[in-house]
């Protein structure tokens, strides 16, 4: 006779939003099939939407679950539960909110029609959540590939540009190869220590000393660079400035706020959870790739005059700066990564909706001199985008200003202060071109200056993310206790 098939057991509230997420994607795949005209843009932004709060209603019960029994693990250990999980699927679920808000206005005014910016958004967004919540190598890649096949398909997204096509090509080619990387790395690993599952490798190492551990450090090191491929950390970064600036801009939002969140969230699980009892063999790795990506990232920003060449670069820099907090290991390590992820998410998408409503029907008016004056025509667009520049400048009231204070203090504590020396003249740098472009916001307007239409859904996003920068930025007490207490499952 043949053995049953063992089914493990699941805690449906800890998946929840990972069946919401890609229950509304199938949903308007469904509704797409069976109707005979296309779904409206209304209709498709509604379920995203809807699909979005349900998700940060879950969070809510989830958050009250580990309140009362801790943090836990189900599917076979493979998922966890615990409050990093639990507040980085928020943050995902907050950014897709308000980048499928800016994509309905982009697309009603392209006389774009249909629901498949939503459907591969949702699906994007799942993989995110099954990132931050992976308890497993395999799980892990299997987010990994859904968020990035969803991404790919968005950055194609506008097929009158040939710029599109060619970013989405190179973006499918390098991430491909940084997928291989990754899963050549886990199996590593899994040579080294006979299992993927993070916990066990966790205690598999504490409990024992390996005599020839180069398959391990071999294997470390490719998921390492596997995920640095993913932050755009340098010199993985050849894809992301010719990516931010071909594929349509909403998508560019949406892709800089998920992509930071779920990839730092698995980051953080893998350095410092399973692979931390040899934290000191990964830091002189992660030292390099902080000096090189800080530098570089600003350093290249300041010769660019395409506004969204100088936010991919900008989005380098800062994954830099997130590295500070994984590099120091620590409760506080850990604590200042999710602070900065949670700010920065909302604040790029903001930034990408005034991008959006500058460059115009077609979304190629997208230089800097397009920003000129635009404080003067229509003070409360300009003084936004002000705000938001600031904030990622690291201002002080502004949320950047304590999202940079709490990895760098991270990294004080561990012995890392000329790290962090780098990282703030790295920041020093990037100020030129922050204020260079604040500064052309307040400047003169040119003779053939227009205004900028800007629709409800949008000025409500870009509304949002000013208010958060601000109100968090002047009170940032509420957002740094809940990044204290959204601990690990297996703390550092």
């Amino acid at each position: 006779m043949s053995a049953p098939i063992v089914v493990p057991s699941i805690h449906y509230l800890t998946i929840l939003s990972v069946i919401i997420l890609f229950g509304a994607s199938l949903f308007l795949v469904f509704l797409t099939a069976l109707l005979r005209t296309k779904v409206t843009q209304v209709w498709a932004t509604a379920v995203t939407c809807g699909a979005s709060l349900a998700v940060l209603v879950v969070t809510f019960f989830q958050w009250r679950c580990i309140d009362k029994a801790g943090a836990s693990t189900t599917v076979a250990h493979a998922i966890v539960l615990d409050g990093f999980s639990v507040v980085a699927t928020g943050v995902i679920a907050i950014s897709l909110l308000m980048a499928s808000l800016v994509a309905h206005d982009w697309a009603v005014r392209e006389g774009v029609r249909g629901a498949e910016y939503q459907i591969l958004a949702l699906a994007a967004s799942a993989g995110a959540v099954l990132m931050a919540q992976a308890n497993d190598l395999i799980v892990i890649f299997l987010g990994l590939e859904i968020m990035s096949l969803g991404l790919y398909v968005l950055v194609a997204f506008d097929r009158h540009r040939k710029t599109s096509a060619e970013a989405a090509l190179k973006y499918f080619l390098l991430g491909g190869f940084a997928s291989a990387i990754f899963i050549y790395g886990a199996a590593l690993v899994y040579g080294a220590t006979g299992t993927t599952n993070l916990t066990t490798i966790s205690y598999f190492l504490a409990s024992n000393v390996l005599l020839h551990p180069g398959l391990l450090y071999a294997g470390g090191a490719l998921l390492i660079v596997g995920f640095a491929f993913k932050v755009a950390a340098v010199p993985f970064h050849m894809w992301s400035p010719d990516v931010y600036e071909g594929a349509p801009t909403p998508v560019t939002g949406f892709m800089a706020s998920i992509v930071k969140v779920g990839a730092f969230a698995a980051f953080v699980r893998v350095v410092i959870s399973a692979l931390g009892t040899q934290m000191e063999t990964w830091r002189p790795i992660l030292w390099v790739l902080i000096v090189l990506t800080t530098v570089v990232g600003a350093s290249l920003a300041l010769i660019q005059r395409n506004a969204k060449r100088i936010l991919a670069y900008s989005s380098i820099n800062h994954a830099g700066f997130i590295l500070l907090g994984v590099w120091a290991g620590t409760v506080r390590g850990v604590a200042g990564t999710l602070f900065y992820v949670m700010t920065y998410a909302p604040t790029v998408v903001a930034t990408f909706a005034v991008v959006t409503l500058v460059g115009g029907m077609g979304d190629e008016n997208h230089s800097i001199d397009a920003y000129r004056g635009l404080a003067r025509r229509q003070p409360w667009l300009g003084a936004s985008m002000a705000v938001l520049l600031l904030s990622q400048l690291g201002a002080p009231l502004t949320t950047g200003f304590y999202a940079k204070y709490s990895v760098l203090a991270a990294a004080i504590d561990v012995g890392g202060s000329p790290l962090a020396l780098i990282a703030l003249l790295s920041a020093a740098i990037a100020a030129f071109f922050y204020l260079r472009w604040a500064m052309a916001l307040y400047s003169d307007e040119p003779v053939d200056a227009v205004r900028v239409a800007v629709p409800r859904a949008t000025g409500v996003v870009i509304g949002l993310g000013v208010a958060m920068t601000l109100v968090f930025g002047v009170w940032p007490g509420p957002i740094a206790t809940l990044a204290q207490h959204a601990t690990l499952l297996f703390n550092p």
